[in-house]
């Protein structure tokens, strides 16, 4: 412990005395070389200009001699201290950069390195700070994770162990009900693992720019996407209405199909009370809006500016029920903004509506 406090010291102070030798042999020599000239330059000048007998000449000679060596001796040495003390502040901020970087290497997180003074190490010590945070963020985020998904699939292991230990044992005999209860545990897991599969789809889509667009109606990825959920809507017994402009836009057919979906599947998940979910989509100015809109449990202030966020859920126990992920907006909103398109929600009691727009007019193609 004491050895690796001293090298980290020992480190720095030893690129300092370096540097410093470094610049104190070279202000030497300049020194030396400019005192050199001026000496023989002003004796020229002295035997040029004023007669002397050859003891006065030696004389000044020794006293222009003198005062250049006591005023070479004093700028090397102010220079040096100068130097020294100017270099050490400048490298000040790597030291702490190293004693930071050793801490990260121990699996610490450092706090983030003061530094008062700009340029290029300034530069690299605010980036070196932000790469910290993001990296416990990160460390964070994934703990929970693992967290969230250890909790969700201890529920249903424990409850089809407990079930079936019971009927190995006789302590229970298999009905209708049970076996019922037990496939619902085993969907229940299967919903988890897709779960995680649509953690790596969301980190595919991240890294996604969807440049192969195409000329595609709005109004067709509407009504295919409304089909697809038919069955969902008509078993929830839930009543969809259509008012979609037909709309020729410029985008990534898949993506922007899987961005519909995602908000109609939301919109019959989380269905909660009575009335339409409808779908509207019209054109406006140089943007296309869709939105999608239906009844659903409040939603408070603090939830609806995290809504969108990476696998942040509502409501945790109604969400396990209903196998969602928290995922189905973040990779919407990461669709919509590669298509240099906005996405929110706008939420009036128990009325929420989600929507995006995507522009089809000036710029479209950018990429």
């Amino acid at each position: 412990m004491l050895q690796n406090k001293m090298k980290r010291v020992l480190i720095p102070k030893q690129f300092l005395f370096r540097l410093t030798f470094l610049n104190i042999m070279v202000i030497t020599a300049f020194i030396g070389l400019s005192s050199w000239a001026i000496y023989n330059t002003a004796c020229l000048l002295a035997d040029g200009l004023v007669s002397m007998n050859n003891q006065k000449q030696a004389q000044f000679e020794a006293t222009l001699f003198q005062y250049l060596w006591i005023f070479s001796i004093s700028t090397i040495i102010i220079g040096s201290l100068t130097h020294f003390y100017l270099t050490k502040r400048l490298i000040h901020p790597l030291r702490e950069l190293i004693d930071s970087t050793k801490k990260m290497k121990l699996g610490e997180y450092p706090a983030p390195i003061q530094v008062k003074q700009e340029g290029e190490i300034a530069e690299l010590i605010n980036h070196f700070n932000d790469l910290v945070k993001q990296i416990e963020g990160n460390e964070q985020h994934r703990e929970k994770l693992v967290s969230d998904l250890s909790h969700e699939f201890r529920t249903p292991l424990s409850n089809l162990n407990g079930y079936l230990r019971a009927l190995q044992n006789g302590v229970i005999k298999g009905d209708e009900k049970l076996y019922e209860s037990l496939y619902l545990e085993s969907k229940r897991l299967v919903h988890l693992v897709e779960q995680m599969e649509q953690l790596k789809e969301w980190d595919h889509v991240s890294t996604q720019t969807f440049s192969e667009k195409m000329p595609v109606n709005i109004n067709n990825l509407v009504e295919q996407s409304v089909e697809i959920f038919r069955l969902a809507l008509e078993e929830a017994n839930i009543n969809v209405h259509v008012e979609v402009e037909a709309k020729v836009i410029m985008v990534n057919r898949g993506a922007i199909t899987q961005v519909i979906s995602n908000l109609i599947d939301n919109a019959i998940r989380y269905y909660d009370g009575t009335g339409l979910i409808t779908i509207k989509g019209g054109s406006h100015q140089t943007e296309y809006e869709l939105s999608v809109t239906g009844p659903g449990r409040p939603i408070s202030q603090d939830d609806q500016k995290r809504i969108f966020e990476r696998l942040y859920r509502i409501d945790h126990s109604r969400s396990r029920e209903l196998g969602g992920s928290g995922l189905g907006l973040a990779i919407s909103k990461e669709i919509i903004e590669h298509h240099h398109g906005t996405i929110g929600m706008n939420t009036v009691g128990n009325v929420h509506t989600f929507w995006f727009k995507l522009p089809w007019g000036v710029g479209l193609n950018r990429e």
